[in-house]
């Protein structure tokens, strides 16, 4: 009965929040929706990490690469090739998955800290060879875009992170999800129980890429331009903020980290209180708060405060029940 409780309160939580997702753009200006388009776009990075980092327990700070093989799919068919926008998504599913088994077969080899460096050189690496083939990628100069209106572009990610979510919720709620989990909790325990480490743990380096290469392309459409730049180092290191900061192994709080991380510096640029020299010291002073008093990320909030609100409901009609008799 509590867990139907907590289930139904977590999907009433969803609905409402996809209902103010739906209506925001109708008070918003152009340049607030392009802004949510981009929260979008980091929803959906996030989402991705947190199924390779947060469910499968293998530490990645290279999504940033991941993005930058979807974002360049998007960019070279749509300015070298004539494709529309829309199409090049899957196709950057498809070479963001590739990347990601490329990338998941020698990280099996790899745990904990070694593996973060490995996806640390590849999120490095990645701009660089964008760099030295400028025929193919522009180079430094890099490839315009078309340009799209604020509310196309918040209509179009908002779309594919409802997409992105659905399946994450699926996949991990099903046999995959489960053995993710354990390998992440034990992998000498998943291994006993018929769970082979190898192609589980491709697989998820695999479908988070996939993720990763969808954000990265909506993420070129909201700037209508890509070159290495734009898919540097920081981006990578945004990513697992936003993770941490949203709750690693959890999709309820992947909103939230989402929103702090492209919102809060935003914000902080924008107010006159502070320069722009200082809005990166502010940040980090912000992201060490928000860990310390949230170690498990904005998610177990959550989940602490509808379990309060399930307790109390069952209290209530506790106490409804005794004084009807």
């Amino acid at each position: 009965m509590r867990l139907r409780r907590a289930t139904a309160a977590s999907v009433a939580v969803t609905v409402v929040v996809a209902a103010v997702i739906a209506l925001l753009p109708l008070t918003l200006s152009n340049y607030h929706r392009a802004t949510g388009a981009s929260v979008a776009v980091f929803f959906v990075a996030i989402l991705a990490l947190n199924i390779v980092t947060g469910y499968t327990g293998q530490i990645s700070i290279g999504h940033g690469a991941f993005m930058a093989v979807g974002g360049y799919t998007t960019a070279i068919l749509t300015h070298d090739h004539g494709w529309s926008d829309l199409p090049t998504l899957p196709a950057a599913a498809i070479v963001g998955f590739v990347a990601g088994v490329i990338v998941g077969l020698p990280a099996l080899r790899f745990h904990g800290v070694y593996l973060a460096l490995t996806t640390f050189a590849v999120a490095l690496a990645v701009p660089q060879l964008a760099k030295n083939y400028p025929n193919f990628t522009g180079g430094t100069e890099g490839l315009a875009l078309p340009t799209h209106s604020g509310l196309w572009l918040y209509e179009v990610g908002w779309a594919v992170a409802g997409v992105m979510f659905v399946i994450a919720w699926f996949l991990l709620r099903g046999r995959t999800g489960r053995a993710f989990r354990a390998v992440r909790d034990s992998e000498v325990a998943a291994a006993s129980s018929g769970v082979t480490l190898a192609v589980y743990k491709t697989v998820a380096f695999g479908i988070s890429a996939a993720m990763a290469g969808v954000a990265g392309s909506v993420y070129v459409l909201v700037n209508n331009f890509v070159n290495p730049d734009v898919f540097g180092l920081t981006l990578s290191l945004y990513i697992l903020i936003g993770a941490v900061v949203g709750g690693l192994g959890s999709l309820w709080g992947v909103l939230v980290g989402a929103a702090f991380i492209q919102l809060l510096p935003i914000a902080l640029t924008t107010s006159h209180i502070s320069s722009s020299q200082s809005v990166p010291v502010i940040f980090g002073a912000v992201v060490i708060g928000v860990m310390a008093l949230l170690p498990l990320g904005a998610a177990n909030l959550l989940r602490v405060a509808l379990h309060f609100g399930s307790q109390s409901r069952q209290s209530s009609d506790i106490h409804l029940g005794t004084e009807g008799r």
